[in-house]
């Protein structure tokens, strides 16, 4: 699982600087999503509204969205079973996703954002994507490469040059690590091996170590 080996890893200030960058941008809860999960692009391109339970504050990843010159566009499963994993997410999340499902709610009942509505009484279509292309149906999935390229584009501008979009997932691996989150409950939330995780973000992560040698220090002091 190498799809973010290389990718550069922002310290929590900079990805916080980062996803606020983009509040005024189309791709902003897209962006959220991604450093505050950890998930794949594939991933996110792929979920649907029945993936997302604000109730118990989670998402379930069970698939992911995939292009290639011979078949296109198509939905694929996880390659293990490590792949197809349900992860919690924090209030701010499950906010930016309500407001976001909201604005589909309106789309599909044809009102204006103004309008006063009980929204409660609208359905989504059962196979709606929580980030649709922009240019078709709330059933449309969005392409993978339009958010990279979209992303590419504006990090440079908010002073991230080097910045991918992968950035966002080896971030938030690296951030919760170094937050002390065991190996095994971070590889888990991202859907990677253990031993795959610990040989990429190892070396990138230095805090851990600084952290274990303050633990050290204090163990120390409480020795003489």
């Amino acid at each position: 699982d190498d799809e973010d080996r290389g990718a550069p890893v922002l310290e929590e200030a900079e990805l916080n600087k980062l996803v606020d960058g983009f509040k005024t941008k189309t791709l902003y809860v897209i962006v959220a999503v991604g450093a505050l999960t950890g998930m794949r692009r594939g991933e996110i391109a792929g979920l649907k509204w029945s993936d997302f339970d604000p109730e118990s504050k989670t998402l379930r990843i069970t698939r992911s969205l995939e292009y290639t010159a011979e078949a296109g566009l198509q939905f694929k499963v996880p390659k293990s079973k490590r792949g197809r994993r349900t992860i919690t997410i924090d209030d701010g999340l499950v906010g930016l996703l309500l407001k976001e499902k909201e604005k589909h709610l309106r789309i599909a009942a044809g009102v204006p954002a103004t309008a006063d509505v009980d929204l409660s009484l609208i359905k989504l279509p059962a196979e709606a994507m929580i980030f649709p292309s922009p240019d078709g149906t709330l059933t449309t999935p969005r392409h993978p490469s339009g958010i990279t390229t979209m992303f590419g584009k504006y990090a440079p501008k908010l002073g991230f040059p080097g910045a991918q979009f992968k950035s966002l997932r080896a971030s938030h691996g690296t951030l919760l690590l170094d937050k002390g989150v065991p190996v095994h409950v971070v590889a888990t939330r991202l859907g990677h091996d253990p031993v795959i995780l610990l040989k990429h973000y190892a070396k990138r992560t230095r805090k851990s170590d600084q952290n274990a040698a303050a633990v050290i220090a204090q163990l120390s002091r409480n020795l003489t």
